[in-house]
């Protein structure tokens, strides 16, 4: 039993079993025994490759991508650059990085990141140096300025809720204990207003997910946006109208069971963009786009093509072998969803297109 374990253990005898939200938010940013509290979790060394780590073109497509919606949006200055969850800081290397040769953009910029983590922020120092970056807790401390932001990875590891159809009610779904190990439990029958809708189109024991704080997110920055300007896009995986149990846990790399062992494996689950598109009401929002066709719509073939021609051997063969993990539909072209918004009355991003 790890740590952590040992401490929900005590915490449910004496207060009784816990919400999945509760569980993953322990799990994830516990100040002692947390996941991103006490690692660096990305690449071969962590638990998991997000996009960024696995071609430079990842963060040079959306730098460049940003960079045009500044310019459409008049090239406001001063402005923010902002991301949340930033990990290692490579995706905002590499943005940085492509963005270098537009005229004024880095001069008007101002660099925030919004992470939790002291170890990563100290990596993220070491990633970014040469840079002015101010780090913060949450996205309302960002300044009253333009905002264009990106957010990769960032909503799917926000605890969610748990609910399982019963009858015309719902049941949510709890970690307690058996025999001194974590297990899932439901909790009594219970209305719950927010799932009203959900009746119609779910059956006995489906599993509907629900994520206030994904929504907050997403409310928080398109309020800043509606209010100064800017853009935002949010790459997940994930998809539209949640149903199922998505709730799943990575360690060393392979599949874990979400309650083996606590602190020590990464929690997520899918993003429902469908509620999220809803909470950016006040701004344009696009329709869901999977990954590999914005990437593709935003030169990423040309791109590989040109880095291509100075590569050979099996630096080549990775190269070609990371354009099609991040671009095809069998790998993450499919899996992955992204989706923009912008100040109403602004274009949005290059790549995303309004809904049909």
């Amino acid at each position: 039993m790890t740590p952590l374990a040992e401490i929900l253990s005590r915490r449910i005898a004496l207060s009784g079993p816990i919400t999945v939200a509760d569980y993953m938010a322990e799990c994830l940013l516990h100040p002692e025994h947390g996941y991103y509290s006490t690692r660096d979790p990305f690449g071969t060394g962590g638990d998991f490759t997000t996009a960024p780590e696995i071609s430079q073109m990842f963060g040079e497509m959306l730098g460049l991508c940003l960079a045009q919606a500044w310019l459409d949006q008049g090239a406001p200055v001063p402005f923010v650059l902002a991301e949340p969850g930033p990990g290692r800081g490579t995706l905002m290397a590499d943005m940085l990085r492509a963005t270098r040769g537009v005229p004024g953009f880095h001069a008007a910029m101002q660099l925030h990141l919004v992470e939790a983590s002291p170890t990563l922020r100290a990596r993220q120092r070491r990633t970014l140096e040469g840079y002015e970056v101010q780090w913060h807790d949450t996205l309302t401390d960002l300044p009253s300025l333009p905002l264009f932001l990106v957010a990769n990875e960032f909503l799917d590891a926000l605890p969610i809720r748990q609910f399982e159809r019963r009858g015309s009610g719902w049941a949510e779904r709890m970690v307690g204990t058996d025999a001194g190990q974590l297990v899932f439990g439901l909790a009594p029958l219970a209305p719950v207003a927010s799932l009203a809708h959900r009746l119609a189109d779910t059956r006995e024991g489906d599993i509907v997910e629900t994520c206030a704080p994904a929504q907050a997110v997403v409310e928080t920055v398109a309020a800043h946006v509606a209010a100064h300007g800017g853009a935002a896009i949010f790459i997940d995986y994930g998809g539209w109208h949640s149903l199922g149990d998505t709730l799943q846990a990575l360690r060393d790399h392979a599949p874990d069971h979400p309650l083996a062992h606590p602190g020590q494996a990464d929690l997520t689950a899918h993003v429902d963009f469908e509620p999220l598109a809803a909470a950016a009401k006040d701004c344009a929002v696009s329709a869901l786009t999977p990954q590999g066709v914005l990437l593709e719509r935003l030169g990423i073939t040309a791109r590989a093509q040109a880095l291509a021609s100075r590569l050979s051997g099996e630096a080549l063969q990775s190269h070609v072998a990371a354009h099609r993990r991040l671009t095809h539909p069998e790998e993450m072209g499919n899996l992955f969803k992204a989706l923009a918004l912008a100040a109403k009355g602004s274009p949005l991003p290059p790549g995303f297109a309004h809904e049909p």
